[in-house]
């Protein structure tokens, strides 16, 4: 399993009637799959994983890895506040099929540095899948810290690290720990290409669900050291990252999504639809999509 690219932080569409929406699903993988992604997160955040209950979990998680059909990685967000449950729901992910758990830092709860080490070993010991960390301390309330990631890159099952925190110099202290086995992907779209620059293998997008040839372009350019290439691929995504960050996500990725006719635009309380004007939204959409169009060719 090599984690590197472009990593889709896939939505969960619902349908009319509130249900899992698995046609929509599989059209939306097969987008990314077109567009050039080279991983997939199913229940994750971006997911609504924290509104479905065990059996949507399981039988999302087992529908993705169905139809990226071995293509692609497909990793599945396992976190919770406990130890206990995210180990269930790790095994839960390992008995659908998924090739990795994407685990959260345990949020509310707010563990110390050593409470973290402990929750991590124990998950990657008895989740019986890989783990990737990931860290976003505006969501969960507690900071995976660098030197705790030093720690826990040498327990074993322990594959790779998801870094959301933007602040300055944290992608070049955790870019530092990366060692074959151990991959350090960004989990911030805006800066994704700033860090694959200084060294992270690519990025888990919530843009991509939207743009993913765009996204996985500027991906395939940031690695190549053509910053020239990267920043022309920028204009449409930088004003495709401003759209994304007015709501809370995944409210305007969503909105987009369902102007573009990929998905309904549904989403599971305490979210609720995007405020946005329709028709503002409608324009943005086709715009964006122009711009996806060119990036495939």
């Amino acid at each position: 399993m090599l984690l590197h690219g472009c990593i889709t932080a896939l939505v969960t569409p619902f349908d009319a009637e509130g249900a899992l929406d698995f046609a929509a699903m599989e059209a939306l993988v097969e987008r990314q799959l077109e567009g050039g992604v080279s991983g997939l997160v199913a229940a994750g955040s971006t997911g609504e994983a924290a509104a479905l209950d065990a059996d949507e979990f399981s039988a999302l998680v087992a529908h993705v890895v169905r139809c990226a059909r071995g293509r692609v990685p497909v990793l599945a967000g396992t976190g919770f506040s406990s130890t206990r449950v995210t180990i269930e729901q790790t095994r839960r992910a390992r008995a659908a099929g998924a090739d990795a758990a994407l685990v959260v830092t345990p949020p509310y709860v707010r563990p110390t540095q050593a409470g973290l080490v402990a929750h991590y070993r124990q998950v990657a010991a008895e989740g019986g899948l890989p783990v990737v960390l990931y860290n976003v301390p505006g969501r969960t309330g507690v900071d995976l810290l660098p030197d705790t990631v030093d720690t826990l890159r040498g327990v074993a099952g322990v594959v790779g690290f998801k870094e959301a925190q933007a602040a300055p110099g944290r992608m070049t202290a955790v870019v530092a720990l990366q060692r074959e086995g151990f991959a350090v992907l960004s989990g911030d779209d805006p800066t994704a290409a700033e860090a694959v620059e200084l060294g992270a293998l690519g990025v888990i997008s919530v843009a991509s669900n939207f743009m993913p040839a765009c996204m996985s372009a500027l991906m395939r350019c940031a690695r190549a050291e053509d910053a020239k290439a990267a920043h022309a691929a920028l204009p449409a995504l930088v004003d495709l990252f401003a759209e994304l960050a007015v709501e809370p996500n995944p409210i305007a990725v969503k909105a987009l999504m369902a102007a573009a006719g990929q998905i309904q635009p549904g989403l599971r309380l305490p979210l609720l639809p995007s405020e946005r004007d329709p028709e503002q939204r409608a324009a943005q959409a086709a715009r964006f999509l122009e711009a996806e169009r060119t990036a495939r060719g």
